[in-house]
């Protein structure tokens, strides 16, 4: 019997890894409304508790004392007085219902809702959400949900052998909640609009106030890296929705932060354009160790009265590849980086490795990030 382990120490990865995507070239022009949204106007959430009927026995068991009392508290509101007791219907579900409350919907509109099995529930498929009241933070109720369940996956069981597809607990219903109270926004106050920006940043602050500026005059004012101060014209004080629209319509150039993702689960490595290095020598070389193991059995004579003998003979064997040496210039930009790196040989293991060897000796100028 034989069995070889191998090891491989930098340079013998598969080829079969993640390959490097080079992100972000150079930033180009993009619409405000892409960056920065106006403050005041936002979703909120709404959540609610509800029972999901006609399920084929697969509904919560008479464990899930929860669902058992939401059965017995709804038949009551119609008159059936029952015990937790004498609930043995495995046909319904204790569900959460979450959705999210756009802004400016009006009551009668309809929204989406997910519905997610609290209990020991199977799964939701084909079953139906009874009326369920949504409320907000505060407690208010904004939206009631009911409906057919729409899980997208299902769960089935037979002789001890299963099978599931997706997650048969959690479904969804389609415009399966309806509106019944707005939410107040008010996105201007005192003829003043602020625009806040996705990602905060004193640049982008300045070059969307430099812009405004230049199209509707002196208006805007950047109060932090986050948000920028715009008073209305006067020719929009009555029509300011006209106005925004045209201000979210204005592009402009975003500056982005140097930054270098890697994730070494994957072996992806995701490098923005602007990312430099000084001046610095990269060497990578491959070091392999072979270990091999080869047992030998001893079989005495039939009368010499002897006895069987195992004994296991180890050889090792290693290699070291020749290393390969480069010289990055100071300020390479990724393309030189990387392109350096594929000269020497090195796969995306190997490149996250140097990339974070280069990063320690200070010459790596980027964010560096590890997810």
């Amino acid at each position: 019997m034989r069995r070889v382990a191998v090891f491989c120490i930098i340079g013998v990865l598969t080829f079969l890894m993640a390959f490097i995507a080079l992100a972000a070239p150079v930033s180009a022009s993009v619409r405000i409304k892409d960056i920065a949204k106006v403050q005041g106007v936002r979703s909120n959430q709404l959540v609610g508790y509800g029972i999901v009927v006609g399920l084929n026995g697969t509904g919560d068991t008479d464990k899930a004392l929860a669902a058992m009392q939401s059965n017995v508290n709804f038949l009551k509101a119609f008159g059936v007085t029952l015990t937790t007791a004498q609930m043995k219907t495995k046909n319904a579900a204790a569900v959460v219902v979450t959705a999210q409350l756009p802004p400016f919907v009006k009551p009668g509109d309809t929204i989406d809702i997910t519905v997610s099995s609290m209990g020991d529930a199977k799964g939701l498929q084909g079953g139906t959400l009874l009326q369920t009241p949504l409320r907000a933070a505060n407690g208010q109720v904004y939206a009631v949900g009911q409906g057919a369940v729409t899980t997208g996956g299902f769960s089935v069981s037979s002789g001890g052998n299963s099978q599931q597809k997706n997650f048969p607990t959690v479904g969804l219903l389609t415009n399966g909640a309806i509106v019944e109270r707005d939410v107040p926004m008010t996105f201007s106050s005192n003829g003043i609009i602020r625009l806040a920006l996705n990602q905060p940043d004193f640049t982008t602050a300045t070059r969307i106030t430099e812009m405004v500026n230049s199209v509707f005059g002196s208006i805007a004012t950047p109060r932090d890296p986050g948000t920028v101060e715009i008073t209305v014209p006067g020719n929009y004080t009555d029509n300011v929705v006209t106005f925004v629209a045209a201000l979210e319509e204005l592009s402009v150039t975003p500056d982005n932060v140097a930054r270098v993702i890697i994730n070494e689960r994957t072996g992806t490595i995701v490098m923005g354009s602007n990312v430099t290095i000084d001046e610095v020598a990269v060497a990578q070389g491959g070091l392999s160790i072979k270990i091999s193991k080869d047992t030998q059995v001893s079989q005495p004579d039939a009368l010499s009265g002897g006895t069987t003998a195992t004994t296991t003979n180890t050889a090792v064997d290693v290699k070291e590849g020749k290393a390969g040496l480069i010289v990055l210039p100071q300020s390479s930009s990724v393309g030189d980086v990387v392109n350096a790196l594929n000269a020497v040989g090195a796969t995306p293991r190997d490149i996250i490795t140097i990339l974070q060897a280069i990063k320690a000796s200070g010459a790596l100028h980027a964010d560096f990030q590890v997810i």
